[in-house]
């Protein structure tokens, strides 16, 4: 298959949506900078910098891709603002007394702003004194109205089932919140955060470079593990909710069992999983500016080794420049040297492309999977 092009009509609904992330991305990013002071601003938000400073606790909730985003965002908003986050299933959320209470902030993530559980979950949090702020891609929608505060993606419709674009303006919004936040407590001052920005406004220009390259790298990979039934995906710290989300887009439209782990839980009872034939995707990629992720990425590396004394299928998305992986010989990705944080942004779109040519290989409408709807509306 030759990559699409701009002239080119896509096969299918996803794929065109894959490729308008770097668009949907931008349109995110600049409608949420202010003009005077080049720093973030939500749609919008009643609080005060003085009742921010009260805030105690943040709680996200949001069910499938939209979750997957949030215990990215969560790992953001702890680095960023210092604040401890949970992250809770919306479907769970209400069958059980919530703890947190005044001095709490609950982010409710729904692409649609109708998801019947997320928007539940906004109501009992709302029920029970705490500041809600919802996270979603249509502005006139319940869970939006009902909000004190929003923060709109601008992804554009999505048509096809599988969430792409709606995901990652998701990922895009979280990282401005956090941004966001973090002025408004001072935990950075406004030269870090235009320094971030300025760094985040350049990810749509690299993915846009890297599209075509992914998508022909996915259809060729694709080739040796289309038949193969089961598949574990692997991820450290902010790595390892892509891990999750790419596992989910292979059950969603190829119909394939595929789990998603923390790197490092991987050796606590799932290795037993290991055979010859086990295919496994491991994120490997590295912040050389941030030791932390070094170290992360050296002991990823070391479970990938263990791995590869069993069985050589693997599939890695590594850094550029990466010798390590480069020397292993397997199928890789490479994904621009960037931010800590901003790298999921990135990962997660080769992940996309190949749940996506896996699926048509099978045969499968990745735009109409079995049994799902775009929206939940029933709780």
């Amino acid at each position: 298959m030759s990559p699409p092009g701009k002239a080119q009509i896509f096969p299918f609904q996803m794929l065109k949506e894959v490729y308008e992330q770097p668009e949907a991305i931008r349109q995110t990013i600049s409608q949420h900078i202010d003009a005077t002071t080049g720093l973030v601003r939500p749609d919008r938000f009643p609080w005060t910098s003085t009742e921010l400073a009260a805030l105690r606790r943040v709680t996200i909730v949001a069910s499938g891709a939209s979750r997957h985003s949030g215990l990215c965002g969560k790992l953001m908003i702890e680095e960023l603002v210092g604040i401890p986050v949970e992250v809770e299933h919306a479907s769970e959320y209400g069958y059980r007394k919530p703890t947190n209470g005044k001095g709490s902030l609950v982010i409710a993530i729904t692409q649609s702003g109708e998801t019947a559980d997320t928007t539940a979950a906004q109501r009992i949090a709302r029920d029970n004194g705490m500041k809600t702020l919802s996270i979603s891609n249509v502005v006139d929608s319940t869970i939006s109205h009902e909000a004190d505060a929003a923060f709109y993606t601008r992804a554009g419709k999505e048509v096809a089932i599988p969430a792409t674009k709606s995901f990652t303006t998701q990922l895009t919004a979280l990282y401005m919140l956090a941004l966001f936040l973090a002025s408004q407590r001072q935990t950075l001052d406004a030269a870090e955060v235009k320094s971030r920005v300025q760094a985040l406004s350049e990810l749509p220009r690299l993915i846009e470079r890297s599209l075509d390259r992914f998508n022909a790298e996915a259809e060729a990979i694709s080739a040796d593990f289309y038949k193969d039934e089961t598949f574990v995906f692997l991820g450290r710290g902010v790595h390892y909710p892509i891990a999750l989300e790419g596992a989910l887009k292979l059950k969603e439209i190829a119909y394939v069992h595929a789990e998603g782990y923390p790197t490092g839980e991987f050796r606590h009872g799932p290795t037993a999983l290991i055979t010859e034939t086990l295919p496994v995707v491991a994120i490997v990629t590295c912040d050389r500016h941030d030791p932390e992720s070094v170290v992360r990425y050296e002991k990823s590396i070391a479970l990938i080794e263990e791995i590869r004394q069993i069985s050589k299928r693997q599939i890695l998305l590594a850094s550029e420049g990466d010798d390590v992986v480069r020397a292993m010989g397997v199928p890789t990705f490479t994904i621009p040297q960037l931010d800590e944080l901003l790298l999921p942004i990135m990962e997660i779109v080769p992940l996309q492309l190949l749940a996506y040519h896996v699926a048509v290989r099978n045969g499968l409408n990745v735009d109409r999977p079995r049994n799902l709807v775009k929206s939940v509306t029933v709780d």
